[in-house]
């Protein structure tokens, strides 16, 4: 029986950090402020506030300053950005396995739905603005039985949730880091993910159901 799959979106479906990059720069040559685009890239995840914050910027301004990013976005991020390796594939796994799509993001969603056309990436789906456990909201009521995704912050939402929370070591968080977050599943990268969907057959059920395989590899087969 078919079932919807999350997955979140930077350094998970697509690498966005030449653009980010970029983007933070502007936005600092622009305002004056000490924001650092290469760390910012290194550390995708949180909302864009909260990293505004984090940088020191006033806290009076962060509405303007988060319009100005996302207004300068499409023109600077979009044709910077590639789809990481095995995304394509392990979208036509989900569908082909009679599964929905379904991508949960704490990136804009009129952004994050530009990405997704910019490179093809035909999901049924798409919720934006939501971050580590809020995640669990949009989970939850597209009836999910997993969500991928390469932050601790991906995995709290899964577990908030009630879905297998399955991580992916393609973006800031190593794979000891997942596994502390209690992530049930551990790939390398999304080029993994189609050979474990086949697996590993999901249906519209609670991730207790799915526990890690005897000999404790959270990479092998978890029923």
């Amino acid at each position: 029986m078919g079932t919807t799959i999350g997955f979140d979106l930077d350094m998970t479906l697509i690498d966005p950090r030449p653009g980010m990059v970029a983007a933070m720069d502007a936005l600092a040559a622009e305002t004056g402020l000490p924001l650092d685009g290469e760390y910012f890239a290194a550390h995708l995840g949180p909302p864009l506030d909260h990293v505004l914050r984090d940088f020191g910027a006033p806290e009076a301004d962060l509405p303007w300053l988060v319009a100005r990013f996302r207004e300068t976005y499409p023109e600077i991020v979009i044709p910077r950005t590639v789809a990481l390796p095995g995304a394509e594939d392990t979208i036509k796994a989900v569908r082909a396995a009679g599964h929905q799509v379904l991508v949960v993001t704490g990136k804009y969603g009129p952004n994050a739905a530009l990405h997704l056309d910019a490179l093809g990436l035909r999901v049924d789906h798409l919720v934006g603005e939501l971050w580590a456990a809020g995640k669990a909201r949009a989970l939850r009521d597209h009836g999910a039985a997993a969500y991928v995704g390469d932050h601790r912050g991906d995995v709290l939402g899964a577990l908030a949730a009630g879905v297998l929370p399955v991580g992916v070591t393609t973006g800031p968080c190593p794979r000891a880091e997942l596994l502390d977050a209690g992530a049930e599943v551990v790939l390398d990268s999304l080029e993994e993910f189609p050979a474990w969907l086949a697996a590993n057959p999901l249906a519209a059920t609670s991730w207790p159901s799915y526990c890690r395989s005897p000999a404790g590899d959270p990479r092998g087969p978890v029923r």
